[in-house]
């Protein structure tokens, strides 16, 4: 069954859905690739543009925005550690069943984990406005019900039992998102703890728009629509399941864990594996004035794990009195396909109150983001280039306008045309 179809009819009609779901043949290479992967990466995308473009406002304090490197980083962190979060749950509500008259499977287990987040995978879109995020609680509570309304058909627990196995179940769900929010916080660094909270919440958004993917096998997408994207993406995920399912008959633990590999660098690299530039070469797109002010100071980095690096290259303009802009030029790497993401999608948003204004939009084909300042305050100027770098910059004593022609003015094309660069097929 198509994914759209699935999530309409496990929140739709839950009593009739379960008993189906029951009866299904599966994997945890399917359940995995197929449903929780894509549900949970444009979760990811939307937290990511929601936190590190959009911002988030905090009551007398004003609104701030998680850094693009840390954005990419909580992303990925968020989307395994939804992966992570079914599987440790399917294991407890593995190891309960019999306590509660129930029948272990670990299949079964993992149904009921996977199927029971699909409401909150739903909402998670709602991180694009951060301030809509506490919604994503209501969502969760639906999870709860599903959950309930799943531990007796699948593990095959008494009816009257349910509602303690549920307890105990959500009790330990609990924990375990606990334990994922510390963890977050330590690897995610700030911003991440929001992501590692909401890990099991994180949502369809905008892949129910193009819910029409489950459209019969005859209709085509044009290959460079959002649709014949996702499509595409989805083929992908196919072709990794399979090796997924061969490696779990080969018994190979180290086929298994390169297969499983291969499924997030599918979601993650948009199929393919990309080493981000080098600092050196990211440097040279940072130039000795910008905004007619010079350089006062400069740094680049480059940080992740094998497979899943960023780089970015940074620089702070002042004319020594009102005036100072600070650049900074990423490259996301082995994350690049969440700004794909992105922009298949065509998320786009805008926001006004009496402090700023802000929007973002598709621009020449290219993703923007701009925040105003009514006050005198720092304006901010975003543009994602090749689905694959961001150009940021945010200054103080400088209009929006001005800000756009000093970005217009550092050789966008060059930049964009080296998104090819380091790109190889995912293993």
């Amino acid at each position: 069954m198509a994914i759209v179809e699935r999530v309409k009819s496990i929140c739709l009609k839950p009593n009739l859905e379960w008993t189906v779901i029951a009866a299904e043949p599966a994997s945890t290479g399917s359940l995995i690739t197929g449903y929780v992967l894509p549900l949970a990466a444009v979760g990811a995308v939307a937290g990511l543009i929601g936190r590190s473009l959009i911002g988030v406002t905090v009551p007398y304090i004003g609104s701030y925005r998680v850094p693009i490197v840390t954005g990419i980083v909580s992303a990925v962190f968020a989307l395994v550690m939804a992966v992570v979060a079914v599987l440790v749950l399917s294991v407890v509500i593995n190891a309960l069943a019999p306590s509660f008259g129930g029948e272990k499977n670990s299949i079964q287990a993992l149904k009921v984990a996977v199927y029971s987040y699909t409401p909150a995978w739903v909402a998670g879109v709602l991180q694009i406005l951060p301030a809509l995020s506490v919604l994503m609680i209501l969502a969760g509570l639906y999870g709860l019900y599903l959950l309930y309304m799943g531990l007796p058909r699948l593990m095959k627990c008494p009816q009257d039992k349910a509602i303690g196995y549920t307890a105990v179940v959500v009790i330990c769900a609990i924990v375990i998102t606990f334990v994922i929010s510390a963890v977050g916080g330590v690897i995610a660094g700030a911003g991440a703890m929001g992501v590692g909270a909401g890990a099991g919440a994180l949502g369809l958004g905008a892949m129910t728009g193009a819910g029409s993917v489950a459209s019969p096998s005859d209709v085509q997408f044009d290959k460079d629509s959002a649709l014949g994207k996702l499509e595409a993406l989805g083929k992908n995920l196919e072709v990794n399941n399979k090796k997924m399912a061969a490696a779990q008959k080969s018994g190979d633990p180290n086929a298994q864990v390169a297969a499983a590999m291969a499924s997030l660098g599918t979601i993650l690299g948009g199929g393919k594996r990309v080493d981000p530039l080098g600092i050196d070469q990211l440097k040279g797109f940072v130039p000795d004035t910008f905004g007619g002010l010079p350089k006062k100071s400069s740094n680049a980095s480059k940080s992740g794990v094998a497979g899943l690096t960023v780089s970015k290259a940074e620089a702070t303009y002042s004319d020594g009195g009102n005036k100072r802009v600070t650049l900074e030029i990423s490259d996301s790497g082995g994350a690049s396909g969440l700004l794909g993401m992105a922009g298949w999608v065509g998320l786009q948003g805008e926001r006004e109150d009496d402090n700023s204004s802000e929007r973002t939009q598709k621009v020449d084909g290219r993703l923007v983001h701009e925040k105003v300042s009514k006050n005198g305050g720092t304006n901010k100027f975003e543009v994602v280039l090749g689905d694959r770098f961001i150009v940021s910059t945010k200054g103080h004593g400088l209009g929006i306008e001005e800000l756009k022609t000093a970005v217009a003015s550092l050789d966008l094309n060059k930049l964009e045309s080296l998104k090819g660069v380091g790109v190889g097929v995912a293993n």
